[in-house]
């Protein structure tokens, strides 16, 4: 499985972008997919995932009611709908996704085999 992150950007403080992660390879439908971000000079930190049907979320609190996480397994894409942006989620986003059997909504890096790129977010003051 091969993941793609893309949609990142500078936004003003209170905006909102929306990023996007592709799969390609050897897709299905049946995986979690997470959002992790990493700010300068931080470890990499958990932000939300989903699960196989959509139906199961999880989010990081600092994120809970701002941020969305949804998929479209059609089009093997998960989004992340990023409102009221604040200058502390500056970072750059990676998704990540778990196929193993007993794939679950987790926080830790450690779960997710299969990593995107990054795209850098930049939320200006």
């Amino acid at each position: 499985v091969q993941l793609q992150a893309f949609g990142g950007g500078l936004v003003q403080a209170g905006g909102s972008l929306r990023l996007s992660c592709a799969a390609s390879g050897r897709t299905s439908s049946s995986y979690v997919v997470a959002w992790f971000r990493q700010a300068p000079g931080k470890q990499r930190m958990f932000v939300a995932a989903i699960n196989l049907s959509g139906a199961g979320t999880n989010y990081a609190d600092s994120v809970k009611g701002r941020f969305t996480i949804s998929r479209d397994n059609a089009k093997n894409t998960v989004y992340l709908q990023m409102n009221s942006l604040k200058p502390e989620d500056t970072a750059v986003y990676y998704c990540a996704a778990d196929d193993s059997r007993f794939a679950s909504l987790s926080q830790r890096l450690t779960r997710y085999t299969y990593w995107g790129q990054g795209t850098l977010v930049t939320v200006s003051s």
